[in-house]
């Protein structure tokens, strides 16, 4: 007959040990700031010209943010902004034009702004945001779709950092930018965002 096993101390710690470094650290970690890295983050976005004629494709250069993203509790939030003077189309009068009171008028609204929370998850991975978008002195609600999301440790920088595909859209007219609309132009708008964020240092 076999007597019941002894307790062993060293052993029960050594387990719960070894245990305890197979759960993911980001399932017990707290919240987890980023900043994002504007040398690879583009926000881009796509317009009617002419009631379907073309569509003009054109990209902000600079923009500036933070990320605060709690893998675990599912939970987050976001602030970016976007310096609307640095619009480019490829092409200088079109760019000019952009930046003129017929358009953006950067000279009076120099700034848009996404600020929001995330508000859907697959597992620990981020689908969706919600918040408020300021464009031309305008602010209305905005959800933003996460197409793709991925973090590494990155081998330059040497920290982790994140990068996402990001998709919104909106009526131009909801922010007072009417021009062209009387020569059949579609006011919707489609944003398409690269954006990748360098963990902060401790």
């Amino acid at each position: 007959m076999i007597g019941p096993k002894i307790f062993n101390t060293s052993t029960f710690c050594a387990a719960a040990l070894a245990s305890a470094l197979l759960v993911p650290v980001w399932s017990i970690a707290a919240p987890v700031s980023y900043t994002i890295d504007p040398s690879h983050t583009y926000p881009s976005f796509e317009a009617d010209h002419m009631g379907g004629l073309s569509t003009w494709r054109g990209k902000f250069n600079r923009s500036a943010g933070t990320v605060v993203l709690d893998r675990a509790a599912k939970a987050g939030t976001i602030a970016v902004e976007v310096d609307v003077a640095s619009v480019d189309f490829g092409h200088d009068e079109m760019n000019a034009q952009a930046r003129s009171s017929k358009i953006l008028d950067t000279a009076k609204f120099p700034k848009a702004t996404f600020n929001g929370a995330f508000s859907a998850f697959d597992g620990d991975r981020p689908t969706e945001a919600k918040g408020d978008f300021t464009l031309h002195g305008v602010t209305r609600p905005m959800t933003m779709k996460i197409g793709k999301f991925k973090c590494i440790d990155h081998p330059l920088e040497k920290r982790e950092a994140c990068g996402a595909d990001v998709e919104a859209s909106f009526d131009r007219r909801d922010f007072g930018i009417d021009f062209a609309l009387d020569m059949g132009f579609d006011p919707k708008v489609d944003l398409n965002i690269q954006v990748e964020a360098l963990r902060d240092p401790k």
